[in-house]
């Protein structure tokens, strides 16, 4: 491909050829012109963070060894529960994924990794494993590609500033000197689109927490729709450059569900749409179509035991019962933000040229037409613990249910905040999540999707804690919601 002036990954400039044309000797071209002495091998654990391995550059041959077969690993060590008697499983570079890594101390290429086991077929614990399945499997049933992306909310916390000092709950889109953590943000968006993960944009979220010695700033990164087993990589990569960025300004950042005793949590939102044969499978000439209600449908139907991969700790629940903008009930609505799934405003329709002339009333250039129609279906269920391989891998499943179920309309009907206002509601604690999980399980593992040991290991989790009594004491007593929020600071 020619060299484009906006593409911000350097690879991509370099080898002059997208991403996902990216081979073995494309990587060693770039390392050896670049002059890079390392190389870091990426996966993501069973705790769904990015881990490392790094290998120093010190031979031709060592390096297209490296780039070309991976490593062996203990998988013991990532995934609880692994026999450790037979627990060697290998990672092996995916080509695609590779960047340049912006914060080592040395120079290094970074690529992403998948998990495979001693007979060398795809490890089926493996959360990027999960994930392809899933989607395969809908691809397979329905013809139609399920993309998605999320919106990553997360909160910087530093001193308290007195010049402009931040207002509480008054954050959204604030500009600087206001807002708080603007160069975090942009740095954020720099490095990310030089890793080849494409975004819309990223802004201050409302969440202004004041407290005596620290301040806790809201911000929130949206991506851009891919296939699903894109959108899982670019939530965990955010997440890290995040951490990153925040920990070299000197500020701690954290996306639990639940901050303080008052003010906002962080959600993660996830939006997604169906693609068949590069055009938008969800809309017709009046809006939503029946495959669209058909994938609310199932979300809905699925939705307290996603609660298990998208709301994993117990201050999630905390969020449900007291945010503002959280889920009121198992529903959904146009534009309407109390449902647990939103179909929000999209550019299109007979109202765009006119807005567009009147702003340009001086412009007669033709409006541009988008490859697939940007029309969503936004799940608002998650928040930042969620395990987001696991999650999107559990909504591709549920999209397929609500795909096939013959009674997936009436379904959407009835649970429409259009025409009622009464609806089941989400559990409320993990290890009701669990219940959920435990009682749908079947779905879930039809397949291959989800292995039966992963769906055990997730309920084990889960019900660890016992943690009912736990959210029922931290809703009326301020020093046990302190601790429990102190315990759960750190998530995903």
């Amino acid at each position: 491909m020619p060299n484009d002036v906006f593409e911000p990954h350097p690879l991509v400039r370099l080898l002059e050829k997208p991403a996902a044309d990216f081979t073995c000797s494309d990587l060693v071209r770039a390392v050896e012109q670049l002059e890079l002495r390392q190389v870091n091998l990426r996966y993501v654990g069973g705790d769904g963070r990015l881990k490392t391995l790094a290998f120093p550059v010190d031979s031709r041959e060592h390096l297209v060894d490296v780039l070309t077969k991976g490593e062996r690993v203990d998988g013991s060590s990532i995934f609880p529960g692994t026999d450790s008697q037979a627990s060697d499983v290998y990672i092996v570079p995916r080509h695609r994924t590779a960047f340049l890594n912006p914060f080592g101390e040395r120079p290094s290429l970074d690529v992403l990794c998948s998990f495979y086991g001693e007979d060398g077929k795809p490890l089926p614990y493996a959360r990027e494993q999960v994930v392809r399945r899933a989607a395969e499997v809908l691809v397979e049933e329905t013809g139609m590609v399920l993309e998605a992306f999320g919106e990553l909310e997360y909160y910087l916390v530093g001193e308290v500033e007195r010049i402009y000092p931040v207002e509480e709950e008054h954050g959204y889109q604030e500009s600087a000197p206001f807002s708080k953590g603007q160069q975090v943000r942009e740095q954020v968006l720099g490095h990310l689109s030089a890793m080849g993960i494409r975004l819309k944009y990223a802004h201050g979220e409302v969440g202004n927490i004041l407290e005596d010695e620290r301040q806790l700033v809201q911000h929130e990164i949206e991506f851009w729709p891919v296939p699903v087993e894109q959108a899982a990589d670019a939530l965990v990569m955010a997440k890290w450059v995040v951490r990153e960025v925040a920990h070299g300004h000197g500020l701690e950042v954290t996306f639990a569900p639940s901050v303080s005793s008052g003010g906002a949590g962080s959600g993660l939102h996830v939006h997604s749409r169906l693609v068949r044969d590069g055009a938008s499978a969800i809309m017709g000439e009046e809006g939503i179509n029946d495959t669209g209600r058909r994938l609310i449908a199932g979300y809905l139907s699925a939705a307290k035991a996603l609660t298990a991969f998208g709301n994993t700790v117990p201050t999630s629940f905390l969020r449900f019962t007291e945010g503002e903008e959280s889920p009121e009930g198992i529903s959904w609505g146009e534009t309407d933000r109390t449902g647990l799934v939103r179909v929000p405003l999209a550019w299109g329709g007979h109202v765009l040229p006119g807005m567009v002339a009147h702003a340009n009333p001086q412009s007669s250039e033709p409006i541009p037409e988008p490859a697939v129609h940007p029309q969503t279906v936004e799940l608002r269920l998650a928040d930042g613990s969620a395990d987001v391989h696991l999650l999107l891998a559990g909504m591709a499943v549920a999209a397929r249910r609500g795909l096939t179920d013959p009674d997936s309309l009436e379904l959407a009907a009835r649970l429409s905040t259009a025409d009622h206002d009464d609806f089941e509601q989400l559990p409320s604690s993990c290890a009701d999540a669990a219940d959920a999980l435990e009682s749908e399980r079947a779905s879930f593992e039809a397949d291959g999707v989800f292995s039966r040991e992963l769906i055990d290991a997730v309920l084990d989790r889960l019900r660890a804690d016992d943690d009912a009594a736990l959210v029922r004491k931290s809703a009326k007593n301020d020093d046990a919601r302190a601790e429990l929020i102190r315990r759960h600071w750190h998530v995903g």
